[in-house]
């Protein structure tokens, strides 16, 4: 991997699973809050899993923390699902043609 020298150093990577792997193999009292936690943010996403709206439930609460408004958040979402709909409209259309999904306003 090159450095910001440029020089080119070994290095050891890992992606996301595995950095989880590893910090749960860690036998030391250190690890236990990010263990913890990890459990935590797992059980919520199996929960997300089961019950999909708390996923959208979720989504409004961490963009409220960022400190967007109400109303931002609620075209956020309604723009996410109409290009949803839209994407699922095109690639599910037997008959090759792509279909234009137009709310009505």
């Amino acid at each position: 991997m090159q450095s910001a020298d440029g020089k080119f150093y070994k290095t050891d990577v890992a992606d996301t699973e595995q950095l989880f792997r590893l910090i749960q193999s860690i036998p030391s009292p250190k690890a236990e809050p990010f263990k913890l936690w990890l459990a935590k943010i797992a059980s919520e996403r199996l929960d997300e899993m089961q019950d999909p709206e708390l996923t959208i439930d979720r989504a409004l609460e961490q963009y409220l923390q960022l400190g967007y408004s109400e109303n931002w958040i609620n075209q956020r979402l309604k723009r996410r699902l109409r290009n949803r709909t839209l994407l699922q409209l095109s690639t599910t259309s037997k008959t090759g043609i792509c279909l234009i999904y137009s709310p009505s306003t």
